[in-house]
């Protein structure tokens, strides 16, 4: 096998030739871009704030309905038989009373306090509901790049084990002629044909791990467990759209979507605030006024008492208008202020929620850049030694033709060519993680 042959089996991705899966199972091709499509449409959590945030909408919506009034319109009929108390306490026996409204009316009642203040809440917290369905969503893409670039990596390690597990059965076959012109021992023969198996067994492990990754991405991506998924990808290769790591100032988490939202927050509870506050100080206004017809519509004539109980069929005209202005005045509220110091409990939690945020961003953008330091190194170190090792196991595979290596040099140098294939494949993978974590740490938007 030649150097370059071997390098393109770790960078090249060609599942369908190596991946024999059962023909009952749909094979989904994805690519990262595919990935992040489905996984903004699909996402589950994604799709819980998105309808978070359109919960927020109609409370926005709901809190501006407080300034208008309520209309009614309709009809009332009252029926009271036996005894009644006049107003001034006298008792009226076998009454037989009945009456029948019907009209038009209108109340409206405006606390200003609570309409004004609420509304303006409700309004901070949708924004602030906005921000929180933008940065879910950056942290449900990041985990779903993560998963992704895991099951790249499962999937050429499966490649990779599968390569000399064919070149392993092709040096087994070697030695078996070797010993049948008595050129080698048997044991020899039996050493071969055991590490075969072993690379076998390591290849199986490596599948295991190419089906979780793909359980794990597919739980992500809201996607059928039956589906098996395949990365198409050309190559896993060091992304490059971060090149050098510029100093990261330490206003930078201001750009995070948690800090808006967390300020909005804060802002919304200020504002609630104030109805326990200058809000005591704002009147309630109601209004209630209707037009309607009043009266008795079809006497119920009384067999016993006929000239008692006469039939009348009488409607009148009536209007109502009530107005108040109301100052009113808690003095639990004012005495114990409980509601204030409610509000402001709340908000110290806020200010104390803002600080870990902050301490928790400039953690990750701390782990980010180390990641991206020390990531180009590892790339650079494990591709040095994944060269040695290609050209030392081409080495000991020729000289195993010839003769002159023993069958435990190759064995040998497969491995180490092995490790340094799975080394280089982490360490890209590693990096690349690093470069899509490094821009959600600054607040940029996947």
């Amino acid at each position: 096998m030649k150097k370059n042959d071997i390098i393109k089996t770790v960078v090249c991705l060609v599942f369908v030739a190596n991946f024999q899966w059962s023909n009952a199972q749909e094979i989904l091709p994805l690519t990262l871009e595919k990935v992040l499509e489905l996984g903004g449409a699909d996402n589950l959590t994604i799709k819980e704030y998105k309808e978070r945030q359109e919960l927020s909408l109609a409370e926005l919506t709901k809190s501006k309905e407080w300034w208008l009034p309520e209309i009614y319109a309709g009809v009332q009929t009252h029926q009271l038989w036996g005894a009644a108390m006049n107003a001034d306490g006298r008792f009226f026996l076998d009454v037989n009373r009945q009456n029948l409204w019907g009209g038009l009316g209108l109340n409206a009642n405006w606390d200003f306090a609570d309409g004004i203040y609420s509304a303006k809440s409700a309004n901070l917290r949708n924004q602030a509901s906005q921000y929180l369905t933008q940065a879910e969503r950056n942290q449900q893409l990041l985990k779903m790049i993560d998963a992704y670039y895991n099951l790249m990596t499962a999937q050429l390690n499966y490649n990779a084990y599968q390569n000399l597990v064919t070149q392993s059965d092709s040096i087994v076959q070697q030695i078996q002629i070797q010993v049948e012109g008595g050129l080698l021992y048997e044991s020899e023969l039996l050493l071969a044909k055991s590490n075969k198996n072993h690379l076998q067994v390591e290849m199986l492990n490596a599948k295991k791990d190419y089906n979780n990754a793909s359980a794990t991405l597919k739980k992500l991506l809201n996607i059928e467990q039956n589906v098996k998924l395949a990365s198409t990808d050309e190559s896993l290769l060091p992304l490059d759209f971060i090149t050098e790591l510029e100093a990261v100032e330490d206003s930078a988490y201001l750009n995070r979507p948690e800090i808006k939202a967390n300020e909005l927050q804060f802002r919304a509870l200020e504002m609630e605030r104030k109805k326990y506050t200058t809000g005591l100080l704002i009147p309630e206004l109601n209004i209630g006024t209707y037009g309607s017809y009043f009266g008795r519509i079809n006497g119920n004539v009384s067999p016993m008492f006929p000239a008692q109980y006469p039939e009348t069929q009488q409607l009148y005209p009536t209007q109502a208008l009530n107005v108040s202005l109301m100052w009113k005045i808690p003095l639990g509220a004012l005495t114990y202020q409980g509601d204030k110091k409610t509000f402001d409990s709340k908000m110290r939690l806020n200010d104390i929620e803002a600080e870990q945020f902050k301490v928790q961003i400039n953690e990750e953008i701390a782990n980010a850049t180390s990641d991206l330091q020390l990531g180009k190194e590892q790339i650079e170190t494990a591709k040095e030694g994944l060269d040695f090792t290609t050209e030392a196991l081409n080495q000991s595979i020729e000289r195993q033709k010839i003769g002159t290596a023993k069958p435990f040099e190759v064995f040998q140098a497969q491995q180490f060519f092995l490790q340094a294939q799975l080394d280089y494949l982490k360490a890209v993978s590693a990096y690349n993680k690093a470069q899509y974590a490094f821009k959600v740490a600054k607040g940029e938007r996947l």
